[in-house]
């Protein structure tokens, strides 16, 4: 069998924590045992119904071949008048590019701007693929903290106090995974101030702005924004359609015709009946958001209810679709705590040392069950806990 020696890139980067726990979790469930998976921030609930039918037409009708590597026009005007209409933010479509999900976003910034030498100021939790893919480009991290004492929003005295000179991006995420902090325009226009005193391009990562959210914002509306920062979004979370993979990119139209010489050598367009799908989704009535919110407000209680009972601290004021606890103290780190709840009631929380080592005391609890397996979750742990 042939063997080859590693590329350096990837010496530090390690197999994603779901995708071995999944695993796991399989084989449990083999040997018998009952698993409620509380972990992954998987949407259950239906996609908007006129998105289905366009879907289907596509499907029925032959929509396939090859497409266009930025999307199509049809998905590219739904996708602007959803930033008029949601967050009140005024593109052309020099500053929007549609994606395979915003993930795949991640990746094609950290390869078009990043090589060895440069830094990026990444959170200290955050989602684990801004680390990854700066380690993958062969930049270096610069993390900054979030902590609860100051309501996981970053410290920008604290960061200012740091040798900048390096570092070409910044990373940030609100409303934040995997706190669940809220937000606000006063914060977004704090990061464009930073980006504008240090030549730091801001990257706003924004796919849970419209869960447990009924008045969505987005960096974009600070004045001068598209000049200083670049926008992902996703229609994954929003309008639970996370395996069409649909994301999009704003920024101005320099950063994306660089992104484009990374992203037309790697994939091409996805499949034409899902973009004319996801375009019909994003015309949904502002009161499919509120209702649809109406069902993720009654797991959150559901959600709050069961890490009482396991003794956990946490607010009860966040947006999203998770909830971010403390775990008690006479436990050492929340894998131990996870594991300990797996083996005692088959119910999996994800730990919050995957985020880094500020959730190292944490547990994350995902809203994307129904109320009903939240409720046999919290049965399980009156009896054996």
């Amino acid at each position: 069998m042939i063997k080859l020696k590693r590329a350096n890139r990837i010496g530090t980067v390690e197999e994603y924590y779901f995708s071995k726990k999944l695993k796991e979790l399989e084989v449990l469930k083999s040997n018998g045992i009952e698993i409620i998976n509380l972990g992954i921030g998987n949407p259950d609930l239906k996609p908007p119904e006129d998105a289905l039918k366009v879907l289907e037409h596509g499907i029925m009708n032959g929509e396939n071949g090859y497409q266009s590597y930025t999307g199509i026009n049809e998905l590219k005007i739904s996708m602007l008048n959803w930033y008029q209409s949601i967050y009140g933010v005024s593109l052309n479509q020099s500053q929007i590019l549609p994606l395979i999900g915003s993930k795949e976003a991640i990746f094609h910034l950290s390869m078009a701007f990043l090589e060895k030498g440069d830094e990026v100021l990444i959170p200290n939790p955050s989602y684990p693929a801004y680390l990854s893919n700066c380690e993958i480009a062969e930049a270096t991290p610069l993390f900054y903290d979030l902590d609860m004492e100051n309501g996981w929003l970053p410290n920008f005295e604290e960061i200012e106090k740091k040798d900048l000179s390096k570092v070409k991006l910044m990373w940030c995420n609100y409303p934040n995974m995997p706190t669940g902090a809220k937000a606000t325009r006063q914060l977004f226009e704090r990061f464009i101030a930073f980006a504008k005193a240090h030549n730091i391009l801001i990257v706003h990562d924004n796919p849970y702005s419209l869960i447990l959210n009924n008045e969505p914002i987005s960096i974009m509306e600070v004045e001068e924004a598209i000049n200083y920062a670049v926008e992902l979004n996703s229609l994954s979370k929003s309008h639970n359609i996370a395996g069409w993979r649909v994301g999009m990119m704003i920024a101005n139209e320099d950063i994306l015709k660089n992104v484009l010489k990374i992203k037309t050598n790697l994939d091409s367009g996805s499949y034409k009946g899902l973009q004319l799908a996801a375009a019909e989704a994003m015309k949904v009535d502002k009161n499919w958001y509120v209702k649809q919110n109406k069902v993720y407000e009654v797991r959150k209680e559901k959600a709050i209810e069961m890490n009482r009972l396991l003794n956990c601290s946490f607010t009860e004021d966040f947006n999203g679709l998770f909830l971010w606890a403390k775990i008690p103290e006479e436990y050492k780190d929340a894998r131990t705590f996870s594991d300990y709840i797996l083996d005692k009631t088959g119910i999996f929380i994800t730990p919050g040392f995957i985020f880094g080592s500020n959730g190292e005391k944490y547990i994350r609890t995902s809203l994307c069950l129904p109320a009903a397996v939240f409720d046999r979750a919290i049965q399980k742990i009156k009896k054996y806990l």
